[in-house]
């Protein structure tokens, strides 16, 4: 790993080491908002199951 960070250091690229760095982390963080909203579309889903069949169970009386 140093050099890496010797090489980008030698050649000024911290910028680009930086852009980088930022979009990695970036993804991983719009990887991780994704994943939370589709387990709450899930749990929505599950939800609205449920109440339709207890509608279709006691919603005839």
């Amino acid at each position: 790993m140093d050099a890496v960070i010797r090489t980008f250091a030698e050649r000024g690229d911290l910028a680009h080491l930086a852009l980088v760095a930022w979009a990695v982390s970036a993804s991983g963080v719009a990887m991780a908002a994704l994943g939370a909203l589709s387990r709450a579309h899930q749990r929505m889903d599950d939800f609205v199951r449920e109440l339709a069949r207890f509608n279709a169970r006691h919603g005839e009386e």
